[in-house]
């Protein structure tokens, strides 16, 4: 039987129809993404379901017994504790406890008491904690008022209400938006674990691909439900454009053929009647709807100059606030080939160390050293608060480049998908994905060698999400990246470092690994505080040694692969200089030489890198299996 049937679903908002006739079936315990572009209609028909709006035509229908629940729009507030206020989010648990505690009747309290034993009473406490935990709030902070907490921190505890109930189905939008990277793992996990069916909404790609089973596309007003995560529907969803265009493509053929013939002996007698032939068929040949797509998202960073190393030194540096000090002892360097993501829970200090880095923050002690020629680009959300409001995208721009002529302000807005509309258009109208577009080409304005995004996606959908991967690969400066987004780090940077302990480490291994020592240390920290057996240590010591072993076999890889993108990157420059005809001018034949003697060079350095790169990497397959 069905737990959620939507049936000729019509909803309109404003006059605007955003569902017309949509129809979807939700089994028990299936877990299903909800995607398709912003403002398609994705949290208004979460709405819908939860009975916040009434449909315009067409129906919703929840099994009876079934319990749904989802994040409610607005943060919890008051003095109550984050632990209380999870556990009055069950409000059947609320109201029975409150009963029995004046129940005379000894049959009713007798059923009470049932009741508290079928839903689990007596461990709720255990699972609101543990659910608690994994969203970033130790034991004290558990303890604490919720009021003593930011919005984005409460928003944390209004998901952990929807995840305590355990209900039969699930309604998520937007889940990971103020999560960190621990977090939003943890997250993938529980749902991984969830008996239950879920709806969500997420421009998370690896939430989508790890924790849903299929995906719901909300397109021209109407539901389509294609199995798998998004990578799978991705696929599919391309190789069904790619079919019917080929498809229209053979019916226009046929089409032209045909009408060849009846132009030409329509007004033959002879040949009327197989003419009239050919345009019923022509009528009868099928019409298919264009493959539409939206204009493809694309982001360009401007190309930096070149830097000689090092770029950045920090030698034995304390940061803070205050006179007290988050991060110590930092000593650390960046280089223009660079690609670090930092890791650690929020609170952690990765903001802190961006900040310095990127010179907002003073060094406490220590010293902070590089290259006088560096320019930096730094972004991160809370940017957006200090966009004006009545100002447009190229206001904002013709303020930072004041020297720059208005086609060049409006090329930098378009580097980023600001369109002559959007540009003109004042900042309070723009969504925040266009703010996030609008920040990105401000921080990026003076073609810096070293760009730090900080939470950089976090109002950008999917497409746009894959356009800043694009461009990252194709930027030729250092990249700091601070993002919840595992599918960013993954792709974007090739090296981790960990935030935590008032320490910035280097992390040897990547996502995959990263994600195992999480849980690992969730477990240690769950387990009873006594002495592990023997074998356990001595594994443990085996895994240490393991991962000492091979991480000079990793350091090794990253290096050949990074000499490898150096050198595609200046072939492609070279190449490029090689088809400019002004090259070919009188007196210029030593460069087209010396040129082309560098490409043979670089031919030779490729494949000695490459060879470089598969034997560690075989290496380390090798390792791995023993």
């Amino acid at each position: 039987m069905s737990l959620l049937v939507i049936s000729d679903l019509t909803l309109r908002i404003a006059g605007r129809t955003l569902l017309d006739t949509a129809s979807l079936t939700v089994d028990p315990g299936r877990k299903i993404g909800l995607v398709g572009r912003n403002g398609a209609g994705k949290s208004t028909l979460l709405a819908a379901i939860a009975g916040d709006i009434a449909p315009d035509g067409g129906s919703i229908h929840l099994s009876s017994r079934a319990r749904m629940a989802r994040i409610r729009q607005e943060a919890p507030s008051g003095d109550a504790n984050l632990l209380d206020t999870v556990l009055a989010g069950d409000a059947e648990r609320t109201a029975l406890l409150a009963e029995a505690d004046h129940a005379r009747d000894l049959a009713r309290l007798a059923d009470i008491h049932e009741r508290l034993r079928a839903i689990g009473a007596d461990s709720a406490p255990s699972r609101a904690a543990t659910i608690l935990s994994g969203l970033g709030f130790d034991s004290d902070a558990q303890a604490r008022a919720v009021s003593d907490f930011s919005g984005g921190w409460r928003m944390r505890v209004a998901l952990a209400t929807a995840l305590f109930l355990n209900p039969d189905l699930l309604l998520l939008d937007e889940p990971t938006n103020h999560l960190d990277l621990e977090a939003t793992i943890w997250l993938e996990n529980w749902l991984a674990r969830f008996t239950g069916a879920a709806l969500i909404v997420s421009h998370d790609r690896g939430l989508l691909d790890r924790a849903v089973d299929a995906i719901a596309h909300l397109d021209q007003r109407k539901l389509s439900l294609t199995p798998g995560g998004y990578s799978e529907f991705v696929r599919i969803r391309t190789e069904q454009a790619l079919q019917q265009a080929r498809a229209a493509e053979r019916i226009a053929a046929q089409r032209a053929h045909m009408q060849s013939f009846v132009d030409r002996f329509r007004a033959k007698a002879t040949k009327a009647r197989q003419a009239q032939a050919r345009l019923k068929a022509l009528e009868k040949l099928p019409v298919l709807d264009t493959v539409i797509e939206d204009a493809p998202t694309r982001f360009a960073f401007p190309e930096p100059a070149p830097l000689p190393p090092p770029m950045l030194v920090l030698d034995r540096v304390s940061v803070g606030y205050d006179g007290r000090p988050i991060l110590s002892d930092l000593s650390l360097r960046l280089d223009m080939e660079d690609r670090i993501a930092l890791l650690g829970a929020n609170g952690n200090g990765k903001s802190t160390f961006a900040k310095l880095i990127a010179g907002r923050l003073a060094p406490m002690r220590g010293t902070v050293s590089h290259s006088p020629r560096l320019r930096v680009g730094y972004f991160a959300q809370h940017q957006a608060e200090e966009l004006l409001p009545d100002e447009t995208p190229v206001d904002h721009m013709a303020r930072a480049m004041p020297k720059a002529p208005p086609t060049a302000v409006r090329a930098q807005l378009a580097r980023f998908g600001l369109d002559a509309d959007r540009a003109d258009t004042v900042t309070r109208d723009l969504s925040g994905g266009e703010k996030a577009r609008l920040l990105l080409a401000l921080a990026t304005r003076d073609a810096p060698h070293l760009l730090i995004l900080d939470e950089p996606t976090n109002h950008l959908d999917l497409d746009a999400r894959e356009a800043l991967i694009r461009a990252l690969a194709e930027f030729e400066g250092a990249v700091l990246l601070i993002s919840h987004d595992p599918h960013l780090v993954e792709l974007a940077a090739d090296r981790l470092w960990l935030v935590g302990d008032g320490a910035v480490r280097p992390f040897d291994g990547d996502m995959a690994e990263y994600r195992v020592w999480l849980t690992e240390r969730a477990r240690a920290a769950t387990r009873p505080a006594v002495a592990a057996p023997a074998p356990k240590r001595e594994d443990r010591r085996e895994r240490a040694e393991a991962r000492k072993a091979i991480a000079p076999l990793r350091r090794k890889a990253r290096d050949a692969e990074a000499r490898m993108a150096g050198l595609a990157g200046e072939r492609a420059r070279l190449e490029a200089r090689l088809a400019d005809p002004a090259l070919y001018a009188a007196g210029r034949a030593d460069e087209v030489t010396s040129i082309n003697t560098r490409l043979a060079a670089i031919g030779r350095e490729e494949a000695q890198a490459e060879e470089e790169w598969l034997e560690a990497e075989a290496a380390i397959e090798e390792s791995a299996a023993e």
